[in-house]
């Protein structure tokens, strides 16, 4: 770190082993330039959740905090461990009671950061309103840091818009949204808040959303349940955004989209079982 900047890396949604496996390579080569690192893990487990192995092994490739949304309750295994997984969030918006924390407390080279998570309630199922529990928190945490990081899972565009405008407006740090899978290149400052609409995903170039196409095209023209399998490439699309703040303000001097590209020779394995893919 230097001058009070502080250098985080945001990782878009991870689908499956393909995109474990191009994250853990990429922060093999990359880590040591950022202070922190963020990923939306809820599609880390064969596309759908997160189990306790993938959070421990991508919690050993540098990975700093997990944020997640509406995928996260999909592998059942996470009731047992997300209340002892203290680098992982769930989206804030859940009914009272739910486990798990909506927003942690982290310490940075000396400094100490706030991330929270919330979900998007236009197009998504019925959620408390993620407005009211922003403001209501929002000023005990600036009194514990000035630097807010906020990851917004959510499908609608305006939705996302109106909603980073007005976590700006009480001094947030970031604001990233997630969910959709396609990167947007909107990323710019809001009164001192860096912003993206999407930050994409980690996972398969050759596939619908990280997800093969032949079943994803059945589910859509036959509007039958067609289970949704991960898609199988030998290129993989990393996703990300890197954001400069400033230590002391809080307040986010640059935001730069990354969009990479990873070519394995064949299917790369990892060391887990196929069934956590």
């Amino acid at each position: 770190m230097e001058n009070n900047k502080l250098k985080i890396l945001f990782f878009g949604d991870v689908v499956g082993r393909i995109g474990r496996n191009a994250i853990t390579d990429y922060l093999a080569e990359n880590k040591t330039k950022y202070d922190f690192v963020i990923l939306n893990a809820e599609n880390a487990s064969h596309g759908f959740g997160l189990t306790q192995k993938n959070y421990n092994y991508l919690s050993a490739a540098g990975i700093d905090c997990f944020t997640s949304g509406n995928h996260i309750w999909d592998k059942k295994e996470i009731f047992n461990y997300i209340d002892s997984a203290e680098k992982l969030i769930r989206p804030m918006n859940y009914p009272d009671g739910t486990k798990g924390l909506g927003y942690r407390f982290f310490n940075i080279s000396g400094y100490k950061i706030c991330v929270m998570n919330f979900l998007g309630r236009v197009f998504m199922q019925p959620m408390d309103s993620q407005w009211k529990l922003f403001e209501d928190n929002i000023k005990s945490i600036k009194e514990i840091t000035p630097i807010v990081i906020i990851d917004f899972h959510a499908e609608a565009t305006a939705e996302k818009i109106c909603f980073g405008r007005f976590c700006s407006s009480f001094g947030a740090s970031a604001f990233i949204g997630t969910h959709t899978h396609v990167q947007t290149a909107d990323e710019q400052i809001i009164n001192g808040m860096a912003y993206i609409t999407d930050a994409g995903f980690c996972g398969a170039e050759d596939s619908v959303i990280g997800m093969e196409y032949s079943t994803s095209l059945a589910r859509m023209t036959t509007c039958m349940p067609e289970r949704f399998e991960v898609a199988q490439d030998n290129v993989a699309i990393i996703n990300a955004v890197e954001i400069t703040l400033d230590a002391l303000s809080g307040n986010a001097t640059d935001i730069k989209r990354i969009s990479e590209k990873i070519v394995y020779e064949n299917n790369k394995e990892d060391n887990l079982d196929k069934e956590q893919s």
